[in-house]
């Protein structure tokens, strides 16, 4: 969802081959194929974005601090690519406070959808529509558009646009 309405135009991508790897690597966890979809998956964002990735600055990491220090390189990353925010469920390991020192805020994926939504409704229902096309097709059941999006997490954006 969040690549859907960033191809609509309403924010640029940022992430650091480190971000990537560690999606890959996590993917895993979900099976035998996990890793080949998320290594796929990762050819194609390149593709798409090619802007978007990012190498890591060495000098900002080494001056940056967070209770998680494997977290750190996100927030370099964002910190060095002029990022606004950092969007991500992870409260806990991205406190708002250290963040605003380095001039970025912490959203939730819902909460910067909707915002999303606020300002331009056609374009997320649209990227919302075009996800729920591919849910239905790729896992062949009729799923309602406020159902998927509640199981991605975006509760607010499933009563919006659902």
């Amino acid at each position: 969802m969040l690549l859907g309405v960033a191809a609509t135009g309403a924010f640029e991508p940022v992430w650091s081959p480190r971000i990537l790897e560690e999606w890959a690597r996590a993917a895993i966890k979900l099976g035998p194929t996990g890793e080949t979809q998320a290594r796929a998956e990762i050819a194609l964002l390149r593709a798409a974005w090619p802007e978007a990735e990012r190498a890591e600055a060495p000098h900002v990491t080494s001056r940056l601090w967070l209770p998680d220090p494997n977290d750190i390189h996100v927030l370099a990353t964002a910190v060095s690519s002029s990022s606004d925010a950092i969007l991500t469920l992870n409260a806990k390991d991205f406190p708002k406070g250290v963040l605003a020192e380095e001039g970025i805020a912490r959203l939730a994926p819902d909460e910067y959808l909707y915002q999303c939504w606020q300002s331009d409704p056609a374009s997320v229902e649209a990227a919302a529509a075009a996800v729920l096309a591919d849910a239905r097709r790729l896992s062949g059941a009729e799923w309602e558009m406020r159902a998927l999006l509640k199981k991605a997490r975006l509760p607010r954006l499933a009563k919006a646009v659902g």
